[in-house]
This record gives C-alpha cells, structure tokens and sequence, in this order.
C-alpha cells in the first residue's frame, strides 16, 4: 500500500539537500544563470555530500538510494536552482540503461567510476529531426567485425560537453521511410566514452532557462566501438529509453515541486509586504486565490511525484503514472511561476527578483524527456485502451 511517511533517515537526507541548496546553489543562482556558467565546483561538492549519481547500487559502489529518496533530494536542489539540478541528475539519466539492460562488467565499470571520481556523464537520445519522437532517430551503427561503427549527431544533450561517457541511442536503418514498428526493431544502446576517436562535442545552445545546465551537440564520426560497448541486445534500444522515461520522469516532478515550493515563498513574501489601496495586497481576495491555486498545485505535484517514485521503488514501473507526474507537475509549475511574476508586477518582470528566472527555467519542464503533449497521448492511449 502506497505509504506518505517517511523515516528518520529519508528526512534527515532531505534536510542535508535543502541545507546544501540554500548555503551553496542559491548564493550562486542568478550569476550562474546570467553567466551560463556550468557549476562544476558545486557539483563536486554534491559528489562529495553523496547528493549526485545516489541511485548507483551499493554493490557498484553508490548509496542505492531509492527513487523516492532520489526525488526527495532534487526537489530541494530545484528549489535553489532548476539548471543546478538538471545538471546533477542528468548523471543519473546516464545511468538508468546501464542499470536497466547493462551487463555486470558495464555496471562495475562505468557506475564504479563515477562514484570513485566526481566526473560527469549524459544520455545521448535527441536529435535535430527526433525529440519525443524516440523512434525517428538517424544516428546509425554498423557492424564491423565483432564491433560497431556509430556515426551522427545528436542535440539538447545535458551535460554533453563535460561527461566523460555516454549512454547512446542509435538505429541499423536510418531510413525515415521504413514503418513504426520496424524503426522500433532497429535501435540499440551503446555506452560511449568520451575520448574514443571521432567523439566530438559540437555547439553549446544558449537557452532561455536553465542556463547552468550545459546542453550541446555531441557527434560521432565514425567511432569504432566494442562489442562490449552494447546495452542489451541489438533491436532493444527503444524499449530501453521507454524504460529509462518511465524511472526518469518522477524526477522531472520532483523538480517541478521544488520550483513550485520557490515561486509560492516568493509571491507570499512579497504579498505581505508589497500594499496598494492602504492594504498588503495579501489581503485581495484575487491575489489569496492565486496563492491557494499554488499550494494546491505544490501538494498535488508532490503527492503524483512520490507516488510514481514509490511505484518505481516498488518495480511497478507505470508509464502512466510517470506521464501523469511529469505532464501535471510541469504544467503546474509553468502556471504556478507565470502566477508569481504576475503577483510582483514590474518587479517580477525585472532580474532584482527571482521568479522571472523561476518561470524561465519552468517551461523545459514541458518540453524535455517527453513533452506535456506527449504524456497526454500516452495517458488517453492507455484509458481508451482499457477494457470494461
């Protein structure tokens, strides 16, 4: 039975991550954000406090920490800076097909390196013509001998132009033609390291929110990989990434709560000082609803987020629950911050506040590891799929 308490110990851990984000991250926010500045000493600090790649199993070195625990930490982290925390677990995306499909040699290798050094890694899935659509990727593999030869080019890859590995999805077929179920058939996974030849990091993008995080292209011409380097089997690949979304996207909500649990301290704060007509404006009813709207929105985004985690925790992966958390908790969050710029006024719209940075870094919760209009398809597909 789906259980809301939580231990000494989940709590205890919660409160080493927030004393983290505030004497840490949130000092640091707005010039890391207004810089686009990658927070590598942060996150080594991280590393250190056992706050990054915490899913890693014990037997490969890690916390094994678990989905929820997991969750507890990066909403914390979220609420000091959204790009922080997209940077710290995008280590741990790296790590969901290694951990899915991955043999042991992978799984000593690449999860023991990086809890022995503070390096960083990063899962290589969208292209310039494939996001959501996981299927239509062109990075192609060829076999060669008892090895592979990669070639392409993918894009919007957190941490790409830092991690020293890859988690990579790449097609038998590049033919854009063939059919659905047939490109689902031709993709594998491939664990990439960074200084093989024809690795190559190509432009960094200069985005609208979380602008700590680092997001490139990442290329491969012609790298010849082992036959060792195969997550799974050939033909696997796609049903890896489903999996690998499914364990992901609690923590996509996670963060949401955690922007949220920010936007609604800032807009009452300001709320009770901030007066016009003689009053605080706190005391509009326009404005409490508004404030009401939020706290319903952070308890609700809490409440789907833990319950998708505990589902994982529980090996119940649910690709609906999972699309229900990160479609309801983005959305949220994008209405929850826009609310909040809205209540500051000219003040909002300004950077001598947060929550314009807030509502910023809120919308690629829409659009990243499956946009809100994909998790709506996923959930409607699965109620009109259903049986009376």
């Amino acid at each position: 039975m789906f259980d809301l308490s939580y231990t000494e110990e989940q709590m205890a851990l919660a409160k080493t991550a927030r004393d983290f984000a505030r004497d840490k991250i949130l000092p640091e926010a707005a010039r890391l954000d207004e810089e686009e500045r990658f927070p590598e000493e942060i996150l080594k600090q991280a590393w250190e406090l056992g706050l990054m790649n915490c899913e890693v199993p014990e037997a490969y070195g890690g916390l094994g920490l678990s989905c929820l625990e997991h969750c507890l930490i990066l909403e914390e982290i979220a609420w000091a800076c959204a790009g922080v925390n997209t940077s710290l677990a995008a280590n741990s995306l790296a790590t969901l097909p290694l951990l899915i499909a991955g043999t042991e040699e992978q799984k000593k290798h690449y999860l023991g390196w990086l809890v022995r050094e503070p390096i960083f890694a990063a899962y290589c899935c969208s292209e310039p013509e494939a996001g959501s659509d996981v299927a239509g990727i062109r990075t192609y593999y060829r076999k060669d001998g008892d090895g592979f030869v990669l070639t392409g080019q993918k894009r919007w890859i957190t941490n790409g132009g830092y991690a020293s590995w890859y988690t990579v999805l790449a097609t038998s077929d590049p033919t854009p033609e063939r059919d659905l179920k047939a490109r689902h058939r031709k993709i594998a996974c491939f664990v990439v390291e960074r200084d093989l030849p024809g690795v190559k990091v190509g432009r960094k993008e200069h985005k609208m929110g979380q602008r700590a995080s680092n997001t490139t292209d990442v290329l491969f011409d012609e790298v010849r990989l082992p036959r060792t380097a195969l997550i799974g089997r050939e033909g696997e690949g796609f049903k890896i990434a489903m999996k690998t979304f499914d364990r992901s996207r609690p923590w996509i909500a996670a963060s949401a709560a955690g922007i949220i649990a920010r936007a609604l301290q800032e807009a009452r704060a300001y709320a009770l000082e901030r007066k016009t007509f003689g009053v605080p404006i706190a005391q509009h009813q326009a404005v409490q609803f508004m404030l009401a709207d939020m706290a319903i929105a952070y308890e609700a985004t809490r409440l789907l987020c833990h319950k998708a985690a505990w589902m994982v925790d529980q090996g119940r992966l649910d690709s609906v629950v999972s699309s229900m958390a990160k479609c309801y908790g983005a959305d949220m969050a994008m209405k929850v911050t826009t609310d909040a710029v809205q209540i500051l006024g000219g003040y909002g719209y300004t950077k001598d506040y947060p929550v314009e940075k807030l509502m910023r870094d809120a919308k690629l919760l829409q659009i990243y590891e499956g946009t809100s209009q994909i998790q709506r398809m996923v959930i409607a597909r699965n109620l009109l799929s259903e049986t009376t």
